[in-house]
């Protein structure tokens, strides 16, 4: 069920509820202290009218003084609470990104790009900077503004009736001009994502556009972009600017009700000086408190947007696991499939349409077939990546879908065409945070021929790689990613066409090691070259 962006700000407080009570407590104590400070000047003022030297006066002055020490306390004290809940934010909010990323349904993820998705993680920024401010600029002006009028009956019960009127208009103009605010300001928030997504494009592409920056595609395509992003703040603009008009108007008939009601109690002799001039900083505070309620707005609009659109990431779906099983086979998996079948979801076509096939404990099979026949599909359904719609997938004899997730990825290891690089050491990219003695390592790098590669390294295996290793040769990331593969020594290995770049001596070394009958391993593999057909034990062909 998709949620509001105002049900998603409550579901927010309610996880820091008690720092939020801390908060509050503490805007009560500062905006009743505050107000009691004006309290001390009326009687300041009274004694000094009398002409009169005395230590009242004295004691009234260090009352006014204790009381701005008190509130400035307060104040650091609910500045602590609130740095503490936005570094939990912050942190809790990268860990709901990290564990959420790898689980997300891969379906959802066809038409979408990944990277551009998690660019919504910086919305957090967003509410970690505007949540304080709403929690304590915005609490504190209406707990003052509340108070305020309060103690301005104190004066006159005609200030009740005068702040009651006020609450009522600034409630109205929250309520129909609030909506079409935050309408405007997701629009605003789409433009800005799709721009950064571009320039995310431009920078991938940036050879491309080195040779067709003739054409000027890139800055129109930018410029397009930007229009309408200045187009939709243009709209959410106009949208502040209305409420702030109407904001300009509420603050002068408050100003001028307070003046003129406090005016006329003075003249008729209800109201003293002395209390007269408490009522004006009252009346001070009260301005002082609409400003503040001025220019949060805009902040609960971009606080309300960022949780939308991070919450459009943490709504997609994640992988079901219902499973309890394990794997205890001591040697490769057997995967046997009945009927299955799969399509994408605007796909009339099925591109597995009830395909029987059974692969044998240890076997080693060449996956076989045209173009668009479902290699790669059928690749991830055994991995697990895509689920099936029909029939059903037993690996070891026991349904998919009954075992663990993570117990299956475990006897599990991948190779898909996708640069899996990550910034990150080269033993990082081989290890994934998995285990492994020095010696296992030693051996596997020998085998993949990485050592001739290392040792020009300065820090060697711990040579720190680029995203997508952008300097490395292309023969050596294809080796990180099969030593990544047969490192953790699994009992499945599904890979799609792993070693184009190698040099044939090599290749042939790796395939020979990988096909051979004592590896206690199944290997499924989709490739053309010859090596790998002549070592397999047979070919599946779609």
């Amino acid at each position: 069920m998709l949620l509001s962006p105002i049900k998603r700000f409550w579901n927010l407080l309610k996880v820091y509820k008690l720092e939020i009570r801390q908060i509050y407590v503490y805007a009560i104590f500062i905006g009743f202290i505050n107000l009691t400070l004006p309290l001390g000047i009326q009687a300041i003022i009274n004694f000094l009218q009398t002409g009169e030297y005395t230590s009242t006066w004295l004691l009234l002055v260090g009352f006014v003084l204790f009381g701005i020490l008190v509130s400035g306390i307060l104040q650091i004290l609910q500045f602590r609470v609130v740095e503490n809940s936005q570094q939990d934010l912050l942190a809790r909010s990268a860990f709901e990104f990290a564990y959420r990323i790898p689980k997300i349904t891969y379906l959802q993820l066809d038409k979408m790009h990944m990277p551009e998705l998690v660019n919504r993680f910086f919305d957090t920024l967003t509410i970690q900077k505007g949540v304080p401010k709403i929690l304590i600029d915005f609490s504190l002006a209406i707990f003052q503004i509340f108070f305020g009028l309060i103690l301005l009956t104190i004066y006159s019960p005609y200030f009740i009736i005068l702040g009651l009127a006020l609450l009522l208009i600034l409630w109205l103009i929250t309520r129909f001009s609030g909506p079409r605010g935050l309408a405007t300001s997701l629009k605003e928030s789409k433009y800005k994502y799709h721009l950064v997504h571009w320039l995310e494009e431009s920078a991938r592409l940036n050879r491309s556009l080195k040779i067709f920056n003739y054409t000027k595609f890139h800055l129109k395509k930018t410029d397009g972009i930007v229009s309408n992003y200045i187009q939709a703040r243009e709209k959410h603009f106009q949208v502040l600017i209305g409420q702030f008009k109407l904001f300009i108007g509420f603050k002068l008939i408050v100003a001028a009700g307070l003046l003129i009601l406090g005016g006329i109690l003075v003249f008729q002799e209800r109201m003293n000086i002395g209390q007269f001039v408490a009522a004006e900083i009252i009346i001070l505070l009260i301005l002082n408190s609409v400003e503040k309620l001025l220019t949060t707005i805009d902040v609960i609009y971009d606080v309300l947007t960022a949780l939308e659109k991070i919450g459009y990431v943490t709504d997609l779906k994640l992988d079901e696991d219902n499973g309890v099983g394990t794997v205890k086979a001591d040697e490769g998996l057997g995967i046997v499939g009945k009927e299955l079948v799969f399509g994408f979801p605007d796909e009339k076509r099925k591109i597995i349409d009830e395909l029987d096939f059974e692969i044998a404990p240890n076997e080693k099979v060449v996956l076989s077939g045209k173009a668009g026949s479902g290699k790669s599909v059928l690749l991830q359904l055994i991995a697990g990546i895509y689920q099936i719609q029909d029939g059903e997938l037993y690996v070891d004899g026991i349904p998919v879908a009954h075992y663990k997730k993570d117990e299956l990825f475990k006897s599990l290891s991948v190779s898909f065409p996708e640069n899996q690089i990550f910034d990150g050491t080269i033993r990082e990219n081989i290890l994934l945070g998995r285990d492994c003695d020095e010696r296992k390592m030693s051996e596997t790098l020998e085998l993949l021929g990485l050592n001739g590669f290392l040792i020009h390294q300065e820090k060697g295996i711990d040579t720190r790689l680029d995203s997508g290793g952008g300097w490395l040769p292309r023969s050596v990331m294809q080796k990180i990613l099969v030593a990544r593969i047969i490192i953790g020594e699994p009992k499945l290995i599904l890979m799609e066409d792993p070693l184009p770049f190698i040099e044939e001596d090599e290749k042939k070394k790796i395939i020979d090691y990988m096909m051979s009958k004592e590896r206690k391993w199944t290997l499924v593999v989709i490739s053309d070259y010859h090596h790998w057909v002549e070592k397999c034990d047979r070919i599946l062909e779609l």
